[in-house]
């Protein structure tokens, strides 16, 4: 059979193939491209959940979840460590308690969480959500413990540090931030987070395949997690995220994750003017963040804006952008540290929006 032919006919097989022409390039060109970071080797495995107009317009798994096994991929059942993907979803169940009631973004830290050492300044809920309060982030090894710490024990990591600035008056990316909120959030609910996480946002919006990480005992479609060094990938090193399960813990699938985006493209969730809030970029001295509230919020290269986030963490890797004006949600994953593909990834993204590469 002609080559082009037979890939044509993989490629039918494969998908749900909706749109037209301009679509339907764009579609195949992805699909390459997206095979050849595993025939290159730069990735392991990858899932891919698009969405537009609340449909399924493209979805694939490539590569293997594990590469002994040659255990295949499937977009919707395939779980991986999803790292900072995990802080829309708690930001999801924070506005949930703010809209209740419970949580005042603008309150003190301290009101919540009275025996965190008192820093020269205040700071709130706010400003943790949006990076902006002056903790610090990892240092060292920090990045992959593996120590059984629950969320209030793992504030000896950071607790006894300066502040980097006046909150307010700078940006810091850092999980820490997430483990101070979560451990709010489990002061002011009486439960533990991830159970509210579960009761508030998990089962109310569908998602079945999203779950925190326990180390030991991982969901029997969880892929094997790889870092890559000069020789190839390897079984990434042993780690335990309990503690900051808000920032960087959940774990899931590319199904998941999309169905996850789609309700924020719900009207209800567009005009709340709470929601609102956690999608809208904060500004430092006139300079934006774009960085909301648990939300990346920025444009591309063409101007479209979109809110998600990128998650690097110890064996994964997810990249999540919901773009509003187009109706459509991105959602990848793939078993491996930081391989260095976003940018190969964003073009996939370009040629999913229509922007077709001859």
């Amino acid at each position: 059979m002609n080559p082009i032919l037979k890939y044509l006919k993989n490629f039918f097989a494969s998908q749900k193939v909706i749109g037209g022409d301009k679509e339907l390039l764009g579609k195949i060109r992805a699909d390459q491209i997206l095979q050849k970071l595993i025939d290159d080797q730069r990735v392991p495995g990858l899932a891919i959940t698009v969405l537009k107009n609340n449909e399924v317009f493209f979805e694939k798994g490539y590569g293997f979840a594990d590469v002994e096994q040659q255990t295949t991929i499937d977009p919707q059942n395939t779980i991986f460590r999803i790292a900072s993907v995990s802080k829309p979803i708690a930001a999801a169940a924070l506005a949930t308690m703010v809209e209740e009631g419970q949580l005042d973004l603008d309150a003190s830290i301290y009101r919540y969480v009275p025996y965190f050492p008192k820093k020269e300044f205040d700071f709130t809920l706010r400003q943790l959500a949006g990076h902006t309060a002056g903790i610090r982030g990892y240092r060292g090894g920090e990045y992959g413990l593996n120590k059984p710490l629950g969320i209030k024990e793992s504030l000896a990591l950071f607790q006894n540090d300066d502040l980097l600035f006046e909150p307010g008056n700078g940006f810091q990316y850092t999980s820490f931030d997430w483990v101070l909120i979560s451990l709010a959030m489990q002061e002011v609910s009486g439960m533990p987070f991830a159970e509210y996480v579960q009761e508030k946002i998990l089962k109310p919006y569908g998602l079945k395949n999203t779950f925190p990480e326990v180390p030991g005992d991982l969901p029997p479609n969880c892929t094997t997690f790889y870092s890559k060094g000069r020789l190839g990938f390897r079984k990434a090193i042993p780690v335990n995220n309990a503690y900051k399960l808000a920032g960087g813990g959940y774990l899931s699938t590319a199904s998941d994750i999309a169905r996850f985006g789609q309700v924020y493209l719900d009207s209800k969730f567009r005009d709340n003017k709470t929601q609102s809030q956690f999608l809208t970029s904060g500004v430092i001295n006139g300079t934006p963040t774009y960085y909301g509230l648990g939300w990346q919020v920025t444009q591309d290269k063409m101007g479209r804006r979109y809110y998600g986030h990128v998650g690097n963490g110890v064996g994964g890797y997810a990249v999540f952008y919901v773009y509003p004006e187009q109706d459509m949600v991105f959602s990848i994953m793939i078993n491996c540290t930081n391989p260095g593909v976003l940018d190969t990834l964003e073009e996939v993204i370009e040629l999913f929006l229509g922007e077709v590469v001859a």
